[in-house]
C-alpha cells in the first residue's frame, strides 16, 4: 500500500478553482507533491544477483530540493476566499436589483451597484432601445442635470458611451478609458468637458443580451487615471448581463401600464364642460392592471350639470370596456331624464342586468342647478360625497342601496341638499380609500380630515382642493405600483 502524504490529496474543486486562474499545467505544478511520491519516480538501475547498486548522478537529472515548498492549502483557501466573497457580493447586488419594482428605482441601484463594482465614484446610464421602442432615459450618479448636458453635448462618437450605444465593433465586452487626458486623438470637445467636470478615466459597458439585444450603456468616472482590474470587469459584466434582463422586464411592463393609462384616458372626458355658477376639477389614475373606476360631468338642458361616479367590479381589459358602455349608457339616461336621478339609475341597473348579468357596478349620479344652488343625487352601493365650506366639513347623508346588478329591481330615494356659495362638493370611489390601506372606517375619517384641513385660501378652486386631499390621504402618491386601486375624484366648487 503506497504511503500517500497527505500534501497529495488536494480536493477536486480547489484544483479545478485553481486552473481556471493559472491553466492545468500550473496548476498541477504548484501543487504537485512532494518527497516519496518524487523518489518513486526517479530513475533506479536494476538490482544485480540482489544488490542494488549505487545509481550515478546523471548530468540530466535535476539538482536535489534544497527546501520543501510551503503547502498548496494556503494558496487555495485564499482563492476559494476571494471567489465566496465575489459571489457573495454579486448575489447581494442582483437581490437589491430584483427588489426593485419600478424602471427609475431599477436604473438608479444599476448605476449604484456598478460603480461599487469597478471601484467608482460617479457614473452615467443612458436607456436607448436598439429596437426603437419603449422609454427612453438617462440617469446620472453624482451629477448634476448641468453636468449631464455638458456632458451631452460631446460629440457622440468621440465617446466611450456613444460608441457603445451603437454598437460598433469591439464594444460587446466594454471600453476602458484609463487616461483620457493622455489621449493624443482625444475630441477637444470631450477634453474640456472632462477637465470641467473633474474626470480623468473612464468605464463603459453595454447593456444587452442575446434575448434581449441592446437596451442602453453605463459608463462610470474615475478622478484620477485608473482601469477596473479584469475581476471587476468580470464581475460587472456579470451583473449587467443580469441587469439587463431585469430591465427588460420593467420595460415591458412600463409600456403596459402606459397602454392601459392611454385607453383609461380615452374613455374618459376629454375635458370637463364650463357651466355658470360652477367650477370642475377631476383627478384620476388607473391602476396598473386597468380599472373601472370611471366619472362624468356633462351639461343639461336648462343649464344643469349631470355629474357621476362610478365602479364596474374586476380588472383589466374587461372592466375598462363594461366601465365605457356603462358611462355611455349612463349619459344617454341622464339627458332623457337627469332630473330624476332614482330613474337613471334604474335604467342604467336594468341594462347592466340584461346585457351583462355576471357583472356588478357601484355609482352616483347628481342632477345640479348651479343657479339654485340645489343638487339632487342618488347612490348604488356608493360611497357618500363630501360637502366642503367655510362653515362645515360633512358627509352628505345618503340613503343605503345594493350596487347595480344585485337585486331584481334596483331602486332607492334620492337625497336632496343645497350647498352655499364658496362650498365644494367632493365625489370619489373607493379606489380612494382603499389605497390608504385602512379600514373602511379609518379611511372614511382619514378623508374627512383631510378635506378639513384645506387651507382657506385653496378652498375657492377646487383643483387645490383635489390635490390637496390627495397628497394628504396618500402621501405615497398616486403612482405607487404595488397597488392595484384606481383613484377618481371629482370636485365641484359652487360659487
Amino acid at each position: 500500500m503506497l504511503d500517500i502524504g497527505l500534501l497529495v490529496r488536494v480536493h477536486v474543486d480547489a484544483l479545478i478553482v485553481a486552473q481556471n486562474h493559472m491553466g492545468v499545467c500550473d496548476a498541477i505544478r504548484r501543487i504537485a507533491p512532494v518527497g516519496k511520491l518524487a523518489a518513486m519516480s526517479a530513475p533506479h538501475l536494476p538490482k544485480v544477483a540482489g544488490i542494488d547498486p549505487e545509481v550515478p548522478v546523471s548530468t540530466q537529472t535535476p539538482a536535489p530540493l534544497t527546501e520543501v515548498p510551503g503547502p498548496p492549502g494556503a494558496f487555495l483557501q485564499d482563492r476559494l476566499a476571494g471567489w465566496v466573497s465575489d459571489l457573495t457580493t454579486l448575489h447581494e447586488l442582483t437581490e437589491r436589483l430584483a427588489g426593485t419594482s419600478t424602471l427609475e428605482t431599477a436604473l438608479n441601484e444599476l448605476l449604484q451597484a456598478g460603480a461599487a463594482l469597478v471601484g467608482a465614484r460617479r457614473g452615467l446610464l443612458v436607456l436607448e432601445p436598439a429596437n426603437g421602442e419603449g422609454p427612453s432615459a438617462t440617469r446620472g450618479l453624482g451629477l448634476t442635470h448641468a453636468e449631464l448636458g455638458h456632458i451631452e453635448t460631446v460629440p457622440r462618437a468621440a465617446t466611450a458611451l456613444g460608441r457603445v450605444l451603437d454598437g460598433l465593433p469591439d464594444t460587446a465586452d466594454g471600453i476602458t478609458s484609463p487616461d483620457l487626458l493622455g489621449e493624443q486623438d482625444l475630441d477637444p470637445r470631450h477634453r474640456e468637458v472632462a477637465t470641467r467636470l473633474g474626470y480623468a478615466a473612464s468605464y463603459a459597458l453595454p447593456l444587452a443580451s442575446e434575448a434581449r439585444g441592446r437596451l442602453g450603456a453605463a459608463l462610470w468616472l474615475y478622478d484620477e487615471p485608473a482601469a477596473p482590474a479584469q475581476k471587476q470587469r468580470h464581475l460587472a459584466g456579470l451583473y449587467a448581463r443580469y441587469a439587463t434582463e431585469h430591465l427588460a422586464r420593467l420595460i415591458e411592463l412600463e409600456r403596459a401600464r402606459a397602454d392601459v393609462a392611454a385607453v383609461a384616458e380615452e374613455l374618459l372626458p376629454s375635458r370637463l364642460p364650463r357651466i355658470p355658477g360652477v367650477q370642475l376639477a377631476a383627478r384620476h389614475r388607473t391602476g396598473p392592471r386597468g380599472g373601472g373606476d370611471w366619472y362624468d360631468a356633462l351639461p343639461l338642458p336648462d343649464r344643469a350639470l349631470g355629474l357621476a361616479v362610478g365602479s364596474v367590479g374586476g380588472s383589466g381589459p374587461s372592466a375598462m370596456a363594461a366601465m365605457g358602455r356603462l358611462r355611455a349608457s349612463l349619459r344617454a339616461y341622464a339627458v332623457m331624464e337627469g332630473e330624476d336621478p332614482v330613474a337613471v339609475l334604474s335604467d342604467l341597473e336594468l341594462l347592466l342586468r340584461l346585457t351583462e348579468p355576471a357583472r356588478t357596478a357601484t355609482a352616483l349620479f347628481a342632477y345640479c342647478e348651479p343657479a339654485a344652488r340645489k343638487v339632487v343625487l342618488a347612490g348604488a352601493g356608493h360611497t357618500p360625497p363630501l360637502i366642503l365650506g367655510e362653515r362645515r366639513c360633512e358627509y352628505v347623508e345618503t340613503t343605503l342601496s345594493a350596487p347595480l346588478g344585485m337585486l331584481a329591481c334596483w331602486e332607492a330615494p334620492s337625497v336632496e341638499f343645497s350647498p352655499a356659495p364658496g362650498e365644494t362638493v367632493l365625489l370619489y370611489t373607493d379606489g380612494l380609500l382603499r389605497r390608504t390601506g385602512d379600514a373602511m372606517d379609518r379611511a372614511f375619517a382619514r378623508l374627512h380630515s383631510a378635506a378639513a384641513s384645506v387651507p382657506k385660501p385653496d378652498r375657492h378652486d377646487p383643483a387645490a382642493v383635489a390635490d390637496h386631499v390627495l397628497r394628504t390621504v396618500l402621501p405615497d402618491g398616486l403612482d405607487r405600483s404595488d397597488s392595484t386601486e384606481d383613484v377618481v375624484i371629482l370636485a365641484a366648487h359652487f360659487d
